[in-house]
């Protein structure tokens, strides 16, 4: 019994805007399932599959106010793989960003709603990931997210100090999945968050019960009465696990 990383739920005012341009930035294919909802994987890509975190982006009412916990670091291979980068998502729409970085070889901004990404100067651990390098999430403890989501996920650890936690897809493709300690207290709901699913033949209820027991804990988002349970993880972090599939 295990649960994988699927995708990420992003919030928006306009899902449809904020979908094109992750779309165009990540050179993906764009569907919908439904009113509000904007889905985005890799063309030709068989969802859910270990290569790839796809995105949903969902319609909600409520303003961004805060630093978002949870971003996306994006690859580059070269100097000027960077450059161009960084010029063309600004082109789509992109804003520089100070999140109290200072002076660091990667560039942080921010999306047309205020979503904060970061374009990586080139790393070689990034240079089969794709476009997205890592899911990035902060925390006070990453030693303690190590233990929560290596236990939760059948994914593989690459890493762990006081600092820093990374753990990969077993089959050593895709993203990573990064937790940084920051001093910031999280306030409000994460306005984007992680989705989970069992293995096909596994069963939801049970791996609920499983995660339960590592720590997490129930939570109320007004969901009322959907196929995926809301649980948040020992630092208060909302995810959904997701029917098998």
């Amino acid at each position: 019994m295990a649960l994988r990383l699927v995708q990420i739920a992003m919030n928006a005012r306009d899902d449809a805007a904020v979908g094109r341009f992750w779309a165009e930035v990540l050179g993906w294919g764009v569907d919908s399932e439904g009113h509000g909802v904007t889905n985005l994987e890799p063309v030709g890509f068989a969802y859910p599959g270990p290569t790839a975190v796809c995105i949903d982006v969902l319609a909600v009412p409520e303003p961004k106010t805060v630093k978002n916990r949870v971003h996306i670091d994006l690859a580059t291979t070269s100097a000027a793989h960077q450059a161009d980068l960084v010029a063309r998502v600004q082109e789509l729409g992109a804003t520089p960003a100070d999140v109290g970085q200072g002076d660091v070889p990667w560039t942080v901004l921010a999306d047309p709603e205020g979503n904060e990404f970061c374009v990586l100067e080139p790393r070689s651990i990034y240079r089969d990931t794709g476009p997205i390098a890592a899911v990035v999430v902060d925390c006070a403890d990453p030693r303690e997210m190590a233990r929560f989501w290596g236990q939760a996920m059948d994914w593989t650890l690459h890493k762990v100090t006081d600092d820093q936690a990374a753990l990969r897809s077993a089959k050593g493709v895709g993203p990573y999945l990064e937790f940084v300690r920051t001093p910031d207290v999280k306030t409000v709901k994460n306005r984007v968050h992680l989705d989970l699913r069992p293995y096909p033949g596994d069963d939801q209820a049970a791996e609920v019960v499983r995660v339960r027991a590592l720590g997490a804990t129930d939570i109320d988002l007004g969901q009322g009465d959907v196929s995926w349970t809301c649980l948040a993880d020992t630092e208060g972090n909302e995810f959904d696990v997701l029917t098998p599939r």
